[in-house]
Formats: C-alpha cells, structure tokens, sequence
C-alpha cells in the first residue's frame, strides 16, 4: 500500500528469488515494509532500474528456463523453474533463502536522516548500487548515493555504477598496470559503445571484437578506429594489423568460453614476436594479459599455450574488486565523472522498460535472458 509522501509509505512491492532445495527456483513480487531512514540514510522512490547480466545469475538461478511457467494473478505473477542438482551444488549459500535482486537504479530521494549528507539529497534525483533495486522503494545510506545533475531523468542515470564504473575501471587498470592500449569483446554492447567513447575522448587506443558486420557498422559510426569481427575469415590478420596500430597489450573479455582469449593472446605474442631484436623458444618477454569479466558464452575457455610463450596471463576481474583496491578517493573520483558526463560519455540506451509484473512474463524473461548485444531492458518499478 503506498500513500503520499507527506502521509508516509508503509510498503512497496520487491522483487525476490528464491531457489529450494528441493530444485526449483521460484521468482515473485513480494511487499516488503519500507523502513524510516537512520541519520545517515535515505528513502529512494525506485523509478528506474536496469536489467545487467551480472544481475541473472541471482534473478534466474542457474534455472533452465525453457521449462519455466507462471502462475498467479497478473499484477503478482509467480515465476517457476527447475534447477538441475548440479547448478544446486553451486548455490549451496543461497538455497532456501528469499534474494532481493537488482545491483543499481535511479530514483528520487523521499525521506532523508538527519545527517547532514542525508539531508542534503532531500529531494534530488540519485543514482544507487549496492542490490534490492528491482523494488519500489530502497532505503539505503547516503554516502552509496550519486547525485545527478539537475535535469537528470531516472532512466538516464539508471545505469550510472555497473557499466560506466566498470569501462572507467577498465581504463584505470590499464594505466596502472602498464599498458598503453587496450582490447575490448562484445564491443557493441551499452558498456563496449561506453568505452568507445571514453577511449575517444581520452585519446586511448582501442581494438574493439564484434562479431558480425552490423556491429561492426554501429561502432565505425559512434568513431571507432579499430573494429575486428570475430565471424571473419580475416579476423586473426585484423586483429593482428589493429594490434600493432595501437600496440595493445590487455584485453577485457566479456565471452569467457572458447577460444577467444586464445586469438587475441595469440595475436598480441606475433604483433611482440615480429619486433623482437632476438629469437627465443620461450616466446617474446612482453607481457601479455587477458582480464576475463563476463561469461557470455558458458562454454569452457580453450587456451594453446604454446602459441604466445610465457610473459603472459588470465585471469578474472571484478568491478567491486578493483574499487576496493584502489581506495575511496580514487572511487570518488571516477563517480564524480560519471555524474559529471552521464548524458554524454556514460549515456545508456535501452530497448524496452518493462514493469516488475512484465518482467516475470515468459517472453520477457526469453527476450533478456539472451543476453544479446546492443539490447539492453529498463524495469520501471511504479510502472502499472
């Protein structure tokens, strides 16, 4: 039941996932009871909230979803699917446990604490990251919220953390490890088109790895320099030529499966090898990494070590990590240009917003669980 501001709000819907231990995941919308703020917090009224791929693996629970069903009424639909055992020996933490879901979102600033920090977000327009964001309202402290410049719209600063954090994150490792260039896959993602344009601005050489000539089309027209489609006969040889153009030595992955971190490795150790003043078995000394970020493609990685010696590496990387490593300060500064460039550089597009009820529909779910380049869903929370 929510009533006006000036009244108060007693409950707003969240939504939940819960895998059993009996196999079956179940997804609903539940009300939940929105809490007064402490002096440090914020009530946020939820008005926008992206659909990431680092969200589904809590929302859907390693479920197969093309024996999923819905039951209930159509307002509070109730989302069910089974769940292999051996998808369940990897979620023994969570089994029977009821999950918020939802890492970021944007809203307005409802109730505030008598903090200082919290009183000065009264009102204004936040973006937030820290989970339970598929839901109405989020009570969260005020310090985890980014305030948007004035004329913001919550569906602009949607997306305001996971990926320009993470294509900002991307760029600082790169500096502080070294390289000079770097090489990004899925390129024509919302995140990869953010990186193009950050690269662009900040005069970074950028290999970008599409694969099919359609994205390879929308990246040349955002200004891309160097575009490489994985689904060519001539992708090594592309991708071998944009290499040593920008001499590229790191690369995020966003695939994970097959043999891709393979052919970029394979091509950055020719790129090293062809200027070497030396031969050596044991392969050029310039060290090579590959930071594996996503898992696109679910398959095992398949690597042939032999073809780019040993000055190299793979390894994961996390955008939570990284921040924690860096420090506060550092963070601070890279929200601080989000904030500052949200409608240019870190600008999101999305192809469909979709209510938390639309989002439990079986096509829906089908539609964003393909995880397709280039198309990215909204959830509108108070949308009817």
């Amino acid at each position: 039941m929510e009533r006006n501001v000036a009244e108060g709000i007693e409950t707003g819907l969240e939504l939940r996932s819960l895998v059993t231990k009996g196999g079956q995941l179940q997804v609903s919308l539940e009300p939940v009871p929105v809490p007064e703020p402490a002096a440090d917090e914020v009530i946020v009224r939820i008005e926008a909230s992206p659909i990431n791929p680092s969200d589904l693996g809590l929302l859907l629970g390693g479920a197969d979803m093309t024996a999923a069903s819905v039951s209930g009424p159509q307002d509070r639909p109730v989302l069910t699917a089974p769940v292999s055992q051996a998808a369940l020996q990897a979620m023994a933490g969570r089994l029977d446990r009821s999950m918020p879901v939802g890492n970021e979102g944007a809203g307005t600033v409802i109730k505030a604490g008598s903090s200082e920090a919290a009183q000065a977000l009264l009102g204004k327009m936040v973006g937030m990251f820290g989970g339970a964001m598929y839901a109405q309202y989020r009570r969260i402290k005020a310090a985890d919220c980014l305030a948007l410049p004035a004329g913001t719209t919550a569906a602009e600063g949607a997306s305001c953390f996971v990926n320009p954090l993470t294509a900002l994150g991307m760029t600082e490792t790169m500096r502080r490890e070294g390289h000079t260039a770097l090489v990004h896959t899925a390129a024509a993602s919302n995140l990869g088109q953010m990186l193009n344009r950050i690269c662009l601005k900040d005069g970074i050489g950028l290999v970008n790895i599409v694969r099919s000539p359609q994205q390879v089309e929308l990246l040349r027209k955002a200004g891309a320099k160097h575009v490489c489609d994985s689904s060519s006969a001539t992708f090594l040889a592309d991708l071998t030529k944009a290499l040593e153009a920008t001499g590229a030595t790191i690369a995020f992955d966003a695939v994970g499966g097959g043999n891709l971190a393979d052919q970029i490795l394979t091509c950055m150790e020719r790129v090293a090898s062809a200027s070497a003043a030396n031969y050596s078995r044991y392969g050029s000394t310039v060290f090579k990494q590959v930071y594996s970020y996503g898992r696109l493609n679910t398959a095992p990685t398949v690597l042939n070590r032999s073809n780019y010696g040993s000055a190299w590496s793979l390894s994961g990387w996390l955008l939570m990590p990284f921040l924690d490593k860096i420090g506060p300060a550092d963070a601070q500064r890279l929200r601080d240009r989000v904030a500052a460039e949200i409608k240019t550089t870190f600008a999101s597009h999305y192809t469909q917003v979709v209510s938390l009820s639309e989002m439990l529909q079986l096509d829906v779910v089908a539609a964003y669980n393909k995880r397709a380049t280039g198309e990215k869903f909204l959830i509108a929370p108070h949308k009817a």
